[in-house]
């Protein structure tokens, strides 16, 4: 088995991931932004207890789905408890939206520095088995391929390292998208009077 070949595999997972990675953090920071502006627009729209417009509610906005899904079953509501799950539902529709393909960066995280590590060991097996083939004639080669065999553990935190740093920014817009969301529910449930 050419052990190379799996060094080289180990290499290019590496910065697959770091291209996914940068792809999913520029959509999800994208996402975040558009649905955080749009929300807050809704929130103010409602703050004086009208309905949102027409304009505001249609669109593919985490927001504005939620806010148009609330206000065509709203007239239907009877009690405090449909009223209740009516808010709920538009809740957990907005949260699992809001941490799609945040999963994947989880994964990266997690994974990122074993496969740095699986690719230094390979390295490291590789350049013994030079050694072992043709003796320690060349120390400079010797020192090249643990190198390179240790640039793979650098390359696997270095992703982690920019996966965990937007990870947990997301995190911390999520919470704060949710807290929006909720203002937004109830604002928008206010617009039910109960008896």
């Amino acid at each position: 088995m050419n052990l190379n070949i799996l060094h080289d595999v180990t290499f290019y997972a590496l910065y697959a991931a770091l291209a996914l990675a940068v792809f999913v953090a520029i959509e999800r920071l994208i996402f975040f932004s558009t649905t955080s502006r749009r929300t807050k627009e809704l929130e103010n729209a409602v703050e004086h207890g009208a309905a949102p417009s027409a304009a505001l509610i249609n669109g593919e906005n985490v927001a504005a789905r939620g806010a148009k899904h609330m206000l065509e079953r709203l007239p239907g509501v009877k009690s405090r408890h449909d009223l209740e799950d009516l808010s709920e539902e538009v809740f957990i529709d907005a949260r699992t939206a809001f941490t799609k393909h945040l999963w994947i960066l989880d994964t990266i995280v997690t994974a990122s520095p074993l496969l740095g590590l699986l690719g230094t060991i390979l390295g490291i097996i590789e350049t013994f088995t030079a050694l072992a083939r043709s003796g320690i004639s060349d120390p400079s080669g010797v020192s090249a391929g643990i190198g390179t065999a240790l640039f793979a553990t650098a390359l696997g935190i270095s992703v982690a390292l920019f996966g965990l740093l937007f990870f947990n920014s997301f995190q911390e817009r999520i919470d704060r998208l949710s807290d929006q969301m909720k203002v937004l529910i109830l604002r928008l449930s206010s617009l039910k009077p109960m008896a």
